[in-house]
């Protein structure tokens, strides 16, 4: 029997740290009879919290993924749930689960309303297209404000959004809702874990703002909705139904012009059933989403595919985890088609088929195998070779390339050696593992030091690294200070020949290049080649070794030694020996070659620049903007939140290692801070020496240690 996906629903719960994610999605599976127990995020017995770094710290680390039912007006609606980190330095989970989700629930602190990164979720679901509904949480909480939190949602983020409930009492008062669309009031049972909750009339005390807000919302409906428009403006408001205003919401909703609000408390366990609901009925389900649109690795045409189980099977990976008991997981999405157990699939990328050995339906650690995945579900597969993330996979006979997923550059790095030299293998694939599993971590080995240079966003992101290597893999690591993960970028247009001859008795080495550099194009990364040899001057077989020698260099530019942003090659002209010619001689002439020009093309040293907010009180806020200054700091906006001041400022991250240390200590413990990566900028010429001269002392010491 063929599955109806009209009730499914693939949904991301996202938001800023600690408003809640995941005490919300453990009340999700309690409620959905996954879970006979709430697990509490505080204890470390979250079931989405598995790592035993997340138990630890309490936060979430890696996207994991659910599955539940719910029944929503006598239908069975299947939810798969990913619960996405909201710590900074994971953006790359939020971003990849975004990539394959269908509808979103954002969360919001009732106290301390849109944070950081509440913006930067939010930019990343404009930027997928993806339908949301917000959750105010915590309004249990001492100085919640609901009203206060959607004005600023709808100020801050530019979202038309509509509350669908007003809360009863805040802080220790709040009680339960108002429903506006059904005009009536709902009461929890604290008793019996919110299980059980009352429906009573409007409290007396709260018809007018009910009044109000009813209005309010008919009103933003009939700015989108013409037959609501007519009803408001010609007949009686009145005569608008219950069941005109829930058709215009998920009508408008799933076309993202409006963005219902619903509130309540997940830790005391109120109003999560309410928001289980406003998933079935606003979200959109796999058919509601436009057909995915793809590429045709062979003719490069764009090809459609539509959610449905007859359709050619086309699917993205979008994750790869290790498990120790059943090995490599590939987490993925099918937006067409069916695939089972047992059975191959082609992957676009690599050109080969996979073997898909195994499927699972996830549930955070726990997988329960399945025979079959169909159009519009996510699970993982075990079995494979080579699947990576962003790689599509489909049927042979029906290739398809799917829009791979981007990826941030890391910022900060890291110099590691294992502790003892007979885990020098065990490490290298530890990395290899860790690498596979997360883009944004790197790792490279300094040409002149011959260090294992591991990179990543934050100083954080690379503590669970090491921490992860310890306790998973058994390699006990040492490690230097973090670093900042500079890159260098060309200024001007260089035109360079390069001659490689090499004669020791018998067979010699012969290549002559002549190309042209330049600087890449703005906002691009990367090695742009062009050849433009015509007459075989050069042979086609050596122009991919010029581009492997180019390639090779731009990891180590000639200021200090590290990655060249962006450039541009173009082949030129050249010569060759019939006898002494070889791909090596060629690749070698394109590593001197781009070497020398790379040198005459003014290059610049670039540093990360990092976006921060604090939030400290009036009293500390001269000594907190003065030390900002002198770290090189431009503010860029200050306002209220909550009786605190929010400074926005961007930095260079060369100058914020330790600055929190430093904040508690200007603010007598009470400032916070926040700081995310936003750009690239050339370094100050006043400081540019000064941090070439460090970074060559510091060189010159790890391999004076190395000998």
């Amino acid at each position: 029997m063929e599955k109806d996906l009209k009730y499914t629903r693939n949904i991301g719960i996202a938001a800023h740290i600690d408003a809640g994610k995941t005490t919300t999605t453990e009340r999700i599976l309690f409620y959905t009879g996954i879970n006979h127990k709430i697990g509490e995020v505080h204890d470390g017995a979250a079931t989405m919290d598995w790592m035993l770094q997340e138990q630890e710290r309490g936060i979430t680390i890696t996207s994991a993924a659910t599955c539940c039912e719910w029944s929503y007006e006598e239908k069975k609606y299947q939810i798969n749930i990913i619960d996405t980190p909201g710590h900074v330095d994971f953006t790359v989970e939020v971003e990849r689960s975004m990539r394959v989700l269908d509808g979103m629930v954002v969360l919001f602190s009732a106290v301390d309303g849109v944070e950081p990164q509440s913006e930067t979720v939010w930019r990343q679901a404009d930027k997928y297209k993806i339908p949301r509904i917000a959750f105010v949480n915590k309004m249990d909480r001492q100085g919640a404000d609901f009203l206060n939190v959607c004005y600023q949602i709808k100020k801050m983020l530019g979202a038309n959004c509509i509350p669908l409930q007003i809360p009863i009492g805040s802080g220790d008062d709040f009680i339960g809702v108002v429903d506006l669309i059904y005009n009536k009031a709902i009461i929890w049972d604290d008793k019996n874990y919110g299980m059980t909750y009352k429906e009573i009339p409007v409290p007396s005390n709260m018809k007018n703002i009910v009044y109000d807000h009813k209005n309010k919302l008919i009103e933003t409906l009939s700015e989108f909705d013409d037959t609501i428009m007519e009803k408001f403006l010609y007949d009686n408001p009145s005569s608008i139904s219950e069941k005109d205003i829930i058709y215009s919401l998920q009508k408008n909703t799933i076309k993202m012009k409006i963005i219902p609000i619903l509130c309540g408390s997940s830790f005391k366990n109120k109003g999560v059933q309410a928001m289980l609901d406003a998933i079935c009925c606003y979200l959109p389900s796999p058919l509601d989403i436009k057909n995915v649109i793809g590429i045709n690795p062979v003719n490069k045409t764009k090809e459609i595919r539509k959610p449905n189980e007859k359709e050619p099977f086309s699917a993205l990976a979008f994750k790869i985890a290790s498990d120790p008991f059943v090995g490599r997981l590939a987490f993925f999405r099918v937006y067409s088609g069916k695939i089972e157990s047992g059975s191959y699939s082609y992957n676009s990328r690599s050109g080969n088929k996979e073997r898909i050995s195994r499927i699972y339906q996830m549930h955070a650690n726990k997988q329960s195998p399945i025979e079959k995945i169909v159009a519009g579900d996510i699970a993982a597969v075990v079995g494979f070779k080579d699947i990576k993330t962003g790689d599509t996979l489909c049927d042979e006979k029906h290739p398809i390339l799917l829009e791979n997923i981007s990826f941030p550059e890391p910022v900060i790095g890291l110099a590691i050696e294992p502790k003892y030299k007979s885990d020098i293998d065990k490490m290298s694939l530890a990395l290899s593992k860790l690498m596979e599993e997360d883009p944004t971590f790197q790792v490279r080995t300094d040409n002149n030091t011959g260090q294992t240079i591991i990179s990543g966003m934050g100083e954080l992101h690379l503590e669970i690294i090491i921490d992860r290597m310890k306790r998973e893999f058994k390699v006990e690591i040492n490690h230097g200070k973090p670093q900042v993960e500079y890159k260098e970028a060309l200024t001007s247009i260089v035109e360079h020949r390069e001659i490689y001859k090499k004669q020791t008795g018998g067979r010699g080495k012969y290549a002559d290049v002549l190309f042209r550099l330049e600087p890449g194009n703005k906002g691009e990364s990367g090695l742009v080649f062009i050849n433009k040899i015509k007459g075989g001057n050069i042979p086609k077989e050596y122009i991919p070794s010029i581009e492997k020698g180019c390639r090779e260099m731009m990891k180590s530019g000639p200021l200090s030694g590290y990655e060249i942003n962006n450039a541009k090659i173009t082949i030129l002209d050249g010569s060759y020996h019939s006898v002494d010619s070889d791909q090596i001689s060629f690749e070698l002439a394109g590593k001197f070659g781009f070497r020398e020009a790379a040198k005459k093309a003014n290059p610049v040293l670039l540093e990360p620049i990092m976006k921060l907010e604090v939030l400290v009180p009036e009293d500390n806020m001269g000594d907190v903007i003065g030390d900002l200054n002198r770290r090189r700091g431009v503010i860029q906006n200050m306002s209220n939140r909550n009786n605190i001041k929010v400074i926005q400022a961007i930095v260079p991250l060369y100058e914020m290692f330790g600055y929190v240390t430093v904040l508690r200590t200007l603010s007598s413990g009470r400032g916070t801070s926040v700081m995310e990566f936003s750009h690239y900028e050339v370094v100050p010429e006043t400081i540019k020496n000064n941090i070439i001269v460090v970074i060559g002392k510091e060189k010159k010491e790890k391999i004076n240690k190395k000998k």
